[in-house]
């Protein structure tokens, strides 16, 4: 294998983890904003504890990201078992509201810094220390990408679905 095709497909994979984390980002930042939003407004409007507020927010996100990444980040990947797919989302999610709200936890009771600024500062450093769990654990056990051999079985049964080119004939040349 030449160096030249190395690097060429050292940039295509470079290329295409940047747009995978590109979108990864979109869904989760529209995430935050749910999450934060929802955490504000239970907070604001209820009498739960901030720690209890933040369960409910992170929750609601989790339903919204799980939408934006199957439909949007990874719609690519492997579609077959979906109720394992979701398992496995709703486990990893789960490690990552611990991540999350643990932070939130710590600041707010450890700490006692509980004013509505220090409440948002650690919730959204929480966010970003689950989001690091969450992307890997995601593209690694939840959204996988097709073994090459089952995407080139895949194609092939498609094309050989496929109904037939027409043939187009030639018609003999009268004189």
């Amino acid at each position: 294998m030449s160096e030249r095709s190395t690097l060429g497909g050292l940039r295509a994979r470079m290329g295409q983890l940047t747009r995978e984390i590109a979108k990864f980002g979109v869904v989760g930042g529209a995430g935050v904003f749910v999450n934060l939003a929802v955490f504000n407004l239970v907070r604001g409007v209820t009498e739960l504890p901030v720690v209890r507020a933040s369960i409910v927010a992170t929750v609601v996100a989790t339903g919204f990201n799980y939408l934006g990444y199957r439909y949007f980040t990874y719609r690519d990947r492997d579609k077959q078992g979906r109720t394992k797919e979701l398992s496995l989302f709703l486990l990893f999610s789960a490690i990552g509201l611990i991540i999350e709200n643990g932070v939130l936890y710590t600041a707010t009771y450890g700490f006692g810094w509980d004013s509505s600024l220090q409440s948002n500062v650690f919730k959204f450093l929480g966010i970003g220390l689950g989001t690091l769990f969450r992307f890997w654990s995601y593209r690694t056990w939840v959204f996988r990408t097709l073994p090459a051999r089952q995407a080139v079985e895949r194609a092939e049964a498609f094309l050989s679905e496929a109904p037939p080119a027409q043939a187009t004939r030639k018609q003999p040349i009268r004189k």
